[in-house]
């Protein structure tokens, strides 16, 4: 009795083993990431002053509708911030 006790056992074992040997791999879809920060749209840098078209001095700046804005000298920021709609066109920032 022991021996046939062994015996389905041992059959039995192999047939569960011999099964999820056999067993296709789980199917798992694609888990999508945030990409990392350089790959991510950047707008373009902006690098002539809007109003006079001179090379910005990156300390010279105003935040405009949540975008830094940069200028050539402190006269540009004001004539800038008194019509902003003049200017905004220039700005690679701002065009899509």
């Amino acid at each position: 009795m022991a021996g046939l006790f062994a015996g389905v056992l041992l059959i039995g074992l192999t047939v569960l083993l011999g099964c999820n040997s056999n067993a296709p791999e789980p199917k798992h879809e694609a888990v999508k990431t945030a990409a990392p920060a350089a790959q991510i749209a950047q707008p373009p840098e902006q690098t002539i002053c809007p109003v006079m078209g001179g090379k910005i001095d990156r300390n010279v700046y105003t935040e405009y509708k949540g975008q830094r804005v940069y200028f050539c000298c402190a006269g540009c920021e004001k004539k800038f911030l008194a019509n902003p709609e003049k200017y905004v066109s220039k700005l690679p920032q701002f065009t899509k």
